[in-house]
């Protein structure tokens, strides 16, 4: 099956914005690894995304994937033309995100009478489908996915789309690459980055920005280190400077407990020598690097919003605390911290969840059903 993807961005060219945030967004995250289990399972697939910049070529090959960049303000012209000629094979459409340009996508699928579904990856992009003209369009599609049960939810609530063509599927994960250690494979990578084997580790790894909860960081933490001081917080992510600063700051007023890493590429190296992951986030749909954590073993702490509230279930592979309630986050790390056997089995009950819900394995074949046209009900929980 050949498989056109429709995407807002895509390899945009630039790693870092001028805010210093990353430009690669979730869409483009699982695009791209869509895209590349797709490929193994024997599709074809063409990424059609928007070109932003002039040194980015028009048309490339980008790991086997046929990437098209779309030229403003035609873009609209170009997909249909593209579609006419150089991509007139392709069988059937998947559209993550609501990229303008994708509506044109839908009609030239109705057109010719192929399928196409609709993936959204955030709670923003519900729409509402009797508003806009794109909108109606958008409400026009064959299937649909959600990341989540609110986005699910969404689906039926706001965008008027029968529950029979919605499923909740999640992203996934390779989960073999975020693996559980044992204990002595915990002990020996700790011993590596120099951090004892029997101190308490909780790691953060996301954005550094308002909306991931940082103000829950700057507080939780110091009521934790008063409690533990031998205890290390590991903080890994880019984001906004003046946020940087106030964690930097935080963690040399609390005895350097507070380590502030940066940007890191591949985060699977602290997950594995952390036991308790912090995720303060005001608002998710199925956050990766939630997921990324309870793979590798740690035990969750995160917010009652989105698709958290999907994985995270409250005493048993996490525990879930309301939003900005930065004691409820102490408190919780502080008795996780005192129950190490009870932290130790929501960890391999996080494990063993995220395995069964988000593995490839279970998860791309039923997507390659859904673009293909060929699963429809029943899977809307």
């Amino acid at each position: 099956m050949h498989i056109g993807l429709f995407v807002k961005d895509f390899a945009v060219g630039k790693k870092f914005s001028k805010d210093g945030l990353p430009t690669k967004s979730g869409a483009e995250f699982h695009a791209e690894n869509h895209a590349k289990q797709l490929i193994r399972r024997g599709n074809e697939v063409t990424i059609f995304a928007k070109k932003r910049y002039r040194f980015t070529k028009a048309r490339e090959n980008i790991d086997g994937i046929d990437l098209v960049r779309l030229h403003a303000p035609f873009r609209w012209l170009e997909i249909i033309v593209r579609l006419l000629t150089t991509h007139s094979k392709i069988d059937a459409f998947y559209i993550i995100g609501t990229p303008k340009f994708a509506v044109w996508a839908i009609l030239m699928a109705k057109v010719f009478k192929k399928p196409v579904t609709l993936a959204l990856t955030a709670k923003m992009e519900i729409f509402d489908g009797k508003k806009g003209w794109r909108n109606r369009i958008f409400a026009k599609c064959n299937n649909y996915i959600a990341t989540s049960n609110e986005i699910g939810n969404g689906y039926v609530e706001c965008g008027g789309i029968d529950a029979s063509e919605v499923t909740v599927l999640p992203h996934g994960l390779d989960t073999s690459k975020y693996i559980m250690p044992s204990a002595e494979d915990k002990k020996k990578k700790r011993e590596v980055l120099g951090i004892p084997a029997d101190i308490p580790v909780v790691i953060f790894c996301a954005r550094i920005v308002e909306d991931k909860g940082i103000g829950v960081l700057l507080k939780a933490w110091p009521i934790v280190h008063g409690v533990f001081p031998e205890a290390r917080l590991y903080v890994a992510g880019g984001g906004k400077k003046h946020l940087m600063d106030a964690m930097k700051d935080m963690g040399r007023s609390n005895d350097n407990s507070a380590v502030i890493l940066g940007e890191v590429e591949h985060p699977q190296k602290y997950y594995q020598v952390g036991d308790i992951y912090l995720f303060p986030s005001r608002h998710e749909a199925l956050p990766t690097s939630l997921i990324e954590a309870m793979s590798s073993g740690l035990t969750p702490l995160t917010c009652r919003i989105g698709g958290c509230e999907d994985v995270v279930k409250d005493g048993e592979t996490g525990f879930m605390l309301p939003v900005d309630d930065y004691k409820a986050f102490a408190d919780r790390m502080i008795w996780l911290i005192s129950h190490k056997d009870e932290c130790s089995r929501m960890a391999k009950n996080a494990n063993r969840l995220i395995y069964d819900y988000c593995d490839y394995s279970n998860v791309i074949w039923r997507l390659e059903e859904i673009i293909s046209g060929k699963m429809h009900n029943g899977l809307f929980r």
